[in-house]
């Protein structure tokens, strides 16, 4: 029932969509008009051969509206993958709690990992205690690191992914993704079910 509503609040709530810049660029990127072949193709943080469903893509309403960030719904207990390989930066798994409210984002699980062209790349609202991977070690591609939950500013269970750099002058730069899918490489559109083809 909370899941039909979120994606009732997310299809009609609110006719705003954000200003920032980059969310022009993301669109044409999703629709081929930019022939971008240049960056990272990650895989999907999750298990090869899984499907699921991308419930918020980059900007979309309700919470990612300044947000180039991706929602993939997942049952508790879900393993989650590394899409792409590095070194471990951050770690939290001590939070219990989760709901919609603002109040709740301090109980947020995560897991950070550095790759080695200085970006990062975030999974939050893991289940407590479900990180599988401590500060300091080196991830592949694929490999299992951490368990879904529902801990944070979340209404029900799903693994929330982002990807940063900073620039020269440290300022803080969100990156849009592209994956392999059963579908292709492709830049992923909400609302979507996408597989995990592997390699």
């Amino acid at each position: 029932m909370k899941f039909l509503l979120f994606i009732f609040l997310v299809v009609f709530t609110g006719c705003s969509v954000s200003n920032n810049p980059q969310r022009a660029q993301i669109r044409k990127l999703q629709k081929g008009i930019i022939k971008e072949d240049t960056s990272y193709v990650y895989s999907l943080p999750y298990e090869v051969n899984k499907k699921h469903l991308l419930v918020q893509g980059y900007f979309t309403r309700l919470t990612h509206k300044e947000r180039a960030a991706l929602d993939f719904k997942m049952k508790r207990g879900t393993n989650i993958c590394a899409a792409r390989g590095g070194v471990v930066v951050r770690v939290k798994e001590d939070g219990n709690r989760g709901g919609l409210k603002k109040k709740f984002r301090k109980y947020t699980n995560l897991v950070v990992i550095r790759h080695d062209d200085g970006s990062f790349a975030g999974y939050w609202h893991l289940k407590q205690n479900g990180a599988l991977v401590n500060v300091g070690d080196t991830v592949k591609q694929g490999q299992v690191i951490a368990l879904c939950g529902k801990t944070g500013y979340t209404m029900f269970p799903h693994l929330h992914f982002i990807v940063w750099k900073f620039s020269s002058d440290n300022q803080w730069i969100q990156v849009p993704t592209r994956f392999k899918t059963n579908k292709g490489i492709m830049y992923l559109h909400p609302m979507h079910i996408y597989g995990n083809a592997g390699e």
